[in-house]
């Protein structure tokens, strides 16, 4: 997909799903710097990895290229080669560390957070699924509601930060609140159970379990 200028990929961005962003610098109407500066500031959109192209090699552009939020800044000219190499590096460093957030009890979730926009994002959301361990209507459409983005909106969001979806997400976030209790060890496995949302707890040892490769009663901070 492309567009001729900010504007036109700013309106391309509300009708169609973006996995990654390679925008030049120079443009009429909205230039590059300003199109990332926007994509950075909606919560729709910001999760989205940026790379801004330019012939602009001073220092200051540079700073101003990456102030903007632009995840990489690639100078011109370059071979097509050296941006598919930046564009992979970008992608598998969001990947390792969804890999390490996801598997890593107490690894806490801003890890994963490319921006501030989006570490507000998630830690907006991960209290919200906290402060609804018990609630029966727990589920997708209601912290979508409570997020005010929408449901396939929230999905593709959570899907990149994360590459969980929200269900999963949910579950995640319990087993992870676990971890933390059980960290303290002030309440036996069976209480932290049903303090994190499940209703067996040998359901629950055998999601913890399958999460993080160990059972509850066999993790501590020091057995990572």
């Amino acid at each position: 997909m492309t567009a001729v200028n900010g504007k036109e990929a700013l309106e391309r961005l509300s009708r169609h799903e973006v996995a990654l962003i390679v925008s030049d610098w120079m443009m009429p109407v909205m230039n590059g710097v300003e199109l990332c500066r926007a994509v950075r500031s909606d919560c729709n959109y910001s999760h989205i990895p940026f790379i801004l192209l330019t012939a602009k090699t001073d220092n200051f552009s540079k700073i101003e290229g990456l102030n903007c939020g632009a995840d990489a800044y690639v100078e011109k000219p370059f071979s097509v080669n050296y941006l598919e190499a930046r564009i992979h590096n970008l992608v598998e460093m969001r990947k390792l560390l969804r890999e390490k957030f996801s598997q890593t009890p107490l690894e806490p979730i801003n890890t994963i957070a490319p921006n501030p926009v989006d570490d507000q994002f998630l830690t907006q959301l991960t209290n919200i699924i906290e402060e609804n361990f018990s609630n029966p209507e727990l589920s997708v459409d209601f912290l979508a509601n409570r997020m005010g983005i929408s449901r396939s909106g929230l999905y593709a969001k959570i899907k990149t930060l994360a590459n969980v979806t929200p269900n999963e997400l949910i579950q995640l976030t319990r087993l992870k609140k676990a971890a933390k209790l059980l960290a303290e060890n002030k309440y036996r496995i069976n209480e932290i159970c049903y303090m994190v949302g499940f209703n067996s707890s040998s359901y629950f040892s055998k999601c913890f379990q399958r999460q993080f490769g160990m059972k509850p009663g066999e993790f501590t901070p020091h057995s990572l």
